[in-house]
């Protein structure tokens, strides 16, 4: 007797998701592999990388721990790369990836480096990843002056989209950017490369000072804002995820697509509501198979992803920016409602966000670093004080 299909429903959710995690923030990460020097081949690379990552890391853990465990790219992680890598070679950038999945997996496989982790005040990481948000976002606003009318487009349907359907509100906004300057003929012509998906290895060349000031902030706002919100949907669904297996398993996918240019693999957390539901599949013992269906899908992306990525590097710079900032908006709202939530840690998270969002840069060391030490001497003094007092 052949195997049951899973209903209708499950098929049309794990595609949203996947339009959902894909089409909204594909534009951030292109421009996130052209700051870091990649080539058309190698950002052709890196997407396909990053979709063969996630479809099949995703599809071995849903299989093994029959829950539908999503996997995605980091978003955040991705801003942050873009906001704090000048000068950094393509080679050295591998490198970064390589050394943030492997801290994701000391963290799944230590569990002293689990316990520390997890006391890492969420207001300072929050705060970091907010300041490296916010620039992006003004970015939006000052491309009206410049392009208004791309700015009003964008606006005006994100803030619609967001109040009628929410789920779909970046992809709604992406498709109305891209459509507006097609039909403007802004266009340049798509430039010439591989339609499949293909993968070149890079060389990594470690970096001391790229690890410090990459690397550690890459890791920590992925566990903050994807890994960590990820297992609080699965629990949420009424399941009871082993934190160490499924860290583990994202980092090890996240090691072996780095050196094709992945910048990281991490737990899906907005997706993975989507698919975690009871209107995913309503038997729960099933739904392990909307997983399934998710790495498929992410499988026929990762064969057709240089394609995709060529359209977008033919889309004007306003253009990418403008989608950028739109993107980014829902996740600079959750971490400024989270850097603000404990009282207590207020002052620390300010000085922290407004260090990140300075864009610092000193001794070769980003302002994302400078941002977390400037928070954690901020709580370790009020730390001291309370206990002299």
């Amino acid at each position: 007797m052949p195997p049951k299909l899973p209903p209708l429903q499950s098929w049309s959710s794990a595609f949203i998701a996947v339009l959902i995690g894909f089409g909204g923030t594909i534009a951030l990460v292109v421009q996130a592999m052209r700051a870091l020097g990649a080539s058309v081949e190698h950002i052709g690379s890196g997407v396909t990388a990053l979709c063969l990552g996630i479809a099949i890391g995703g599809a071995a853990l849903s299989y093994r721990l029959r829950m539908p465990v999503l996997l995605a790219w980091s978003t955040p992680g991705a801003a942050l790369l873009v906001a704090t890598s000048p000068g950094v070679t393509w080679n050295v950038a591998v490198a970064v990836f390589i050394a943030a999945s492997l801290m994701t997996i000391a963290v799944g496989a230590v569990p002293m480096f689990g316990r520390l982790a997890e006391r890492i005040p969420s207001s300072i990481a929050s705060a970091m990843l907010a300041g490296v948000l916010l620039p992006f976002c003004l970015s939006l606003f000052r491309l009206g002056s410049t392009d208004w009318a791309m700015l009003v487009v964008l606006v005006a349907v994100f803030i619609v989209a967001r109040q009628r359907w929410p789920l779909h509100a970046l992809l709604l906004a992406l498709g109305a950017g891209v459509i507006l300057a097609l039909t403007r003929g802004d266009v340049s012509s798509v430039p010439s490369g591989p339609t499949f998906g293909t993968l070149t290895a890079v060389v990594p060349s470690f970096d001391v000072q790229a690890i410090l000031s990459l690397a550690i902030p890459l890791f920590l706002v992925t566990l903050v804002s994807q890994n960590l919100p990820g297992l609080v949907v699965l629990r949420a669904s009424g399941y009871q995820p082993n934190s160490g297996t499924l860290l583990i398993g994202s980092g090890v996918a996240g090691v072996a697509a780095a050196p094709f240019g992945a910048h990281i693999v991490n737990l899906a957390a907005l997706t993975a509501a989507i698919c975690t539901s009871d209107d995913a599949h309503p038997d729960r013992n099933q739904r392990w198979k909307v997983g399934v269906l998710y790495a498929a899908f992410y499988l026929l992306l990762a064969i057709f992803s240089p394609a995709l990525v060529r359209l977008f590097l033919a889309l004007p710079s306003p253009v990418i920016v403008g989608l950028t900032g739109v993107a980014l908006i829902p996740a600079l709202i959750n971490a400024l409602d989270a850097m603000l939530v404990v009282k207590e840690d207020r002052d620390a998270a300010i000085v922290t966000f407004l260090a990140t969002g300075s864009g610092l840069a000193l001794f070769g060391l980003g302002a994302a670093f400078w941002g977390l030490l400037v928070g954690f001497v901020a709580i370790g003094a009020k730390m001291l004080m309370k206990r002299s007092a």
